[in-house]
C-alpha cells in the first residue's frame, strides 16, 4: 500500500507519456560549439560531483553525453539559489532565464551549458514539466529553511531530486510508466542520504531538512544540532532516518528491469554509492558535524562486480 506522500508525488510526476521515437545520436557531428557545450557540461560534472561522473561513465557515450548535460542544468540552477552574494529578485530573475530556456527549447549561444541541455531535451523527448518543477523545487530553498513532517520533506525531495531521475529516464530509456513510481522513490532516497550526510553544513547555512516532528518524537531540539551533540537520542534518530533510507532504495531496485539494459549499470551503481555513504555515517558513529560522509574511487571500484551481478540478474 502507498503511503499519502507517494499519492502525492506521483500526481506531480502526471501521466507524461512515453516516448514513441528513439533518439538520434552522433549529436556534435559538424557542430564543434556543441562538443564544446557538451564538454563543458562534462568538466562541470567531473568538478562537482564524482560519484554521478562515475556512474554516467558506465553508460554509452551518447547517454553519457546527456546526462552530464542534466547534470550541468541541475548544478548551474542550484548555484544560483547557493549564490550568497545574489539579492532574491536576482536570483528568480536568473532562475525565470532557466524556465525560459526550458519551455522555449532556445538557448543563446553564449551559454554551453543551456545550449547542451536543449540539444538533451530535444533529442530525447524529455517533458519540459519535470525541468520547469526541478527550478520550482529548488527555489523553494529561498523561502523555506525548515520541514514540519516526511511528508512535506518528500515534496521537496521529489522536486529536487525525483525530478532529476524522471528526467534521467528519458535518456537512458523505460519500458512504460510502470516506471516512474520506482524513480521518484530513488530520488527521495537519494536526497534523503545527501540531507543525512550534510546535517551540519546545511545548518550552518541556515537550514535544517530534518523532519521537525521526528526530531521532537527522538527527544532532539535545534540546540543539539548547532552543538553537534552526539548522544543516544541522535544515533536513534539517525538509525531511523538511515532504515528509512535503505527501504526506499530496496523499494525503487526492482525499477531498474523497465530501463533499457545499457543504463542499467550506471543506475545501479548511482545507488550503491549513495549507499555507501549511509554505511560511512554509520561507521563514523553518526557523526555528521566535523566531517563529511564519502565513499572513496577506490570504495566504488570495488562495488562494481557485485552490481554487474545484479545488473546480469535484473
Amino acid at each position: 500500500m502507498q503511503a499519502n506522500w507517494e499519492h502525492r508525488l506521483l500526481d506531480l510526476a502526471g501521466d507524461i507519456p512515453h516516448p514513441s521515437t528513439r533518439p538520434l545520436f552522433s549529436y556534435w557531428a559538424g557542430d564543434a560549439e556543441l562538443e564544446n557545450a557538451y564538454d563543458t557540461c562534462n568538466r562541470i560534472t567531473r568538478q562537482h560531483s564524482k560519484s554521478f561522473h562515475f556512474a554516467s561513465a558506465l553508460l554509452p557515450v551518447e547517454k553519457r553525453s546527456a546526462t552530464r548535460a542534466l547534470y550541468a542544468f541541475c548544478r548551474v540552477v542550484d548555484d544560483i539559489v547557493d549564490e550568497s552574494s545574489l539579492a532574491v529578485d536576482v536570483k528568480l530573475k536568473n532562475l525565470d532565464y532557466w524556465k525560459n530556456v526550458v519551455m522555449t527549447l532556445n538557448a543563446p549561444e553564449s551559454d554551453p551549458v543551456a545550449r547542451a541541455w536543449v540539444d538533451t531535451m530535444n533529442r530525447y523527448n524529455i517533458p519540459r514539466h519535470y525541468a520547469v518543477q526541478l527550478i520550482d523545487g529548488v527555489s523553494r530553498d529561498l523561502t523555506q529553511a525548515k520541514y514540519d513532517s516526511f511528508e512535506d520533506l518528500a515534496t521537496y525531495c521529489y522536486g529536487v531530486a525525483s525530478t532529476v531521475g524522471l528526467m534521467s529516464m528519458y535518456i537512458i530509456g523505460f519500458k512504460n510508466n510502470d516506471a516512474l513510481p520506482y524513480a521518484i522513490k530513488l530520488g527521495v532516497a537519494l536526497q534523503m542520504t545527501n540531507i543525512l550526510r550534510d546535517v551540519g553544513e546545511d545548518f550552518k547555512k541556515g537550514f535544517l531538512y530534518l523532519p521537525q516532528s521526528e526530531l521532537i518524537e527522538f527527544g532532539l531540539t535545534e540546540e543539539n544540532i548547532s552543538e553537534a551533540t552526539i548522544n543516544d537520542d541522535w544515533r536513534e534518530f539517525m538509525r531511523y532516518q538511515i532504515a528509512r533510507s535503505r527501504q526506499l532504495y530496496s523499494d525503487a531496485r526492482p525499477g531498474v528491469r523497465l530501463l533499457e539494459r545499457e543504463g542499467r549499470l550506471a543506475i545501479l551503481a548511482a545507488s550503491d554509492f549513495y549507499q555507501g555513504i549511509l554505511e560511512d555515517i554509520e561507521k563514523n558513529d553518526y557523526d555528521v558535524f566535523n566531517r563529511r560522509a564519502s565513499l572513496s574511487a577506490w570504495g566504488k571500484l570495488q562495488r562494481l562486480p557485485s552490481l554487474w551481478w545484479k545488473m546480469r540478474s535484473s
